[in-house]
């Protein structure tokens, strides 16, 4: 794919972004798009959004469970970057009927580093050194491609379908603990719709973080000090609308609220 086309797809990805109106799949319209491809087209898109005032504080995992991977008919994780447009705190009620397409919830472990972290050869052993808090989150992913019909190229080219993500409150120090086989319970509307552990994430959190700094060092990118880094999801994704109310408790660390709008 040359430079032209790179603009072309980034620049229809960002209006449909910007005006709420999914796209048909990239992969049923341009041939023979490759992965390397799709990350240009999310660079170019990135920039798009940089150029309006937003700022990178972040950046995530995605497609790191089997659940997932099975429900997204992906077979590897990818990654996106998050800005500050895209961030809430418990407590903040998320307008997603403005702002979202086709939103789905998921309860994930969110990484703040106090130092930088920059592949290749980065071990479960830097991430914890480089880690100053874990805390519960919520991502809401959303996708630009309509009625989510993805293949792994159209996610990784949306910026891996991110949305916004909501922060809780509680914050630890994941050196306090077990990050494999801590348990996630996921809440809709007062019930329990799903659960999980972080074995479920590549084995650990902690291993997605690892792989995250592996593959953007790749391409000469780092994690930086100050950064979210959200490590994937340990649930499958939920859809969800104005007027839900969810919860998700991690154990040993806390959980986080959201209810949407």
């Amino acid at each position: 794919m040359n430079q032209e086309q790179i603009i072309h797809h980034g620049d229809e990805l960002y209006r449909a972004l910007r005006q709420r109106e999914p796209l048909a799949p990239l992969t049923r319209r341009v041939e023979d798009i490759s992965i390397d491809d799709a990350y240009h087209i999310s660079l170019h898109l990135l920039d798009r959004r940089l150029a309006d005032g937003e700022r990178v504080i972040g950046k995530k995992i995605g497609l790191t469970s089997k659940a997932v991977q099975s429900m997204l008919k992906v077979n590897q994780p990818d990654f996106g970057f998050l800005t500050d447009a895209m961030v809430y705190s418990q407590g903040q009620e998320v307008p997603i009927s403005q702002q979202l397409i086709q939103p789905r919830a998921e309860g994930e472990i969110a990484f703040i580093l106090k130092r930088d972290l920059m592949g290749p050869g980065v071990t479960a052993a830097d991430v914890l050194a480089a880690t100053e808090c874990v805390l519960p989150c919520f991502e809401v992913v959303d996708s630009r491609i309509e009625h989510w019909q993805i293949n792994i190229q159209d996610t990784i080219a949306d910026n891996a379908s991110c949305g916004v993500f909501v922060l809780g409150d509680t914050a630890v120090s994941p050196r306090k603990l077990d990050l494999a086989t801590c348990g996630m319970v996921v809440e809709k509307n007062g019930a329990i719709i799903s659960t999980g552990a972080g074995a479920a994430a590549l084995g650990s959190p902690v291993n997605c973080v690892a792989w995250l700094a592996n593959t953007l060092g790749q391409r000469g990118i780092g994690l930086k000090a100050g950064e979210v880094i959200l490590s994937g999801a340990l649930v499958p994704l939920e859809p969800v609308q104005a007027g839900d109310h969810m919860t998700v408790s991690v154990g040993g660390i806390g959980s986080a609220s959201v209810r949407f709008s």
